[in-house]
């Protein structure tokens, strides 16, 4: 059994010091190694903490948060809605890519790898951050839960000025970790086909999220999926 990889990005790893020393997060990690004797697990341990590699803590702009892992064979690699090139299209990420093209008339990608957003300050944190195979929840009990609640009220507390996007009941749950006072939330339902005509498609969460960073003299988010530079407005 691979040893769980902790080589986080080295200010998220000073930033996240108490809760990696904490006896909760000590717990989570037995749980995680004695689920893998028995059960396939996703993502791979050096996947686990992806979200905090590919988002430098200094340059943190925006939150979007998930519930767990894609729980099929290939998904998961530890960004919340994202799946490595290559991977089929997840119907909740082809319901953002149908809200970008309508929000800013994107083309609708068929690439699922939202590493392109993490690298200019979106930390796409799932609640959750492991999952057993075919198992969606099957890992929401073993205190990831406990951790990642730390990590948005640190966040709250410690940063200023960050977009919180929280998709669904579940998400929104979470706005009482976050000081509203400091920082911006924007609701809206969940993407998922069973919900996403309720209120996520048109909701225009990508061009208010610029918005609100120019008006803060802050660089917006590319959200396009390549490398071509985008012109927002």
């Amino acid at each position: 059994m691979k040893k769980l990889n902790l080589q986080l990005n080295s200010d998220w790893k000073t930033f996240l010091k108490e809760e990696i020393k904490s006896d909760d997060f000590k717990k989570i990690i037995s749980e995680l190694s004695a689920e893998r004797k028995h059960h396939t697990i996703f993502p791979e341990n050096e996947m686990i903490f992806n979200a905090f590699n590919q988002t430098n803590i200094d340059e943190l702009k925006v939150v979007i948060l998930g519930q767990d892992p894609y729980h099929g064979k290939g998904q998961a690699h530890g960004l919340s809605f994202s799946v490595p090139e290559g991977v089929k299209t997840p119907p909740s990420l082809r319901n953002i890519f149908k809200e970008l093209k309508s929000d800013l008339n994107l083309p609708i990608s068929n690439n699922g790898n939202l590493s392109t957003w993490a690298e200019q300050g979106v930390l796409l944190l799932n609640s959750t951050l492991t999952v057993r195979e075919k198992e969606a929840g099957s890992h929401q009990k073993i205190g990831w839960e406990i951790f990642t609640d730390s990590i948005i009220k640190k966040i709250s507390d410690k940063k200023e000025g960050i977009i919180f996007l929280l998709w669904g009941a579940f998400a929104q749950k979470k706005s009482a970790l976050i000081d509203k006072e400091k920082h911006h939330i924007l609701t809206a339902a969940h993407p998922s086909p069973f919900s996403a005509y309720r209120g996520f498609l048109g909701c225009k969460h990508f061009s208010k999220t610029n918005k609100i960073l120019i008006n803060n003299n802050k660089q917006p988010i590319n959200w396009k999926l390549c490398s071509e530079p985008l012109t927002l407005f």
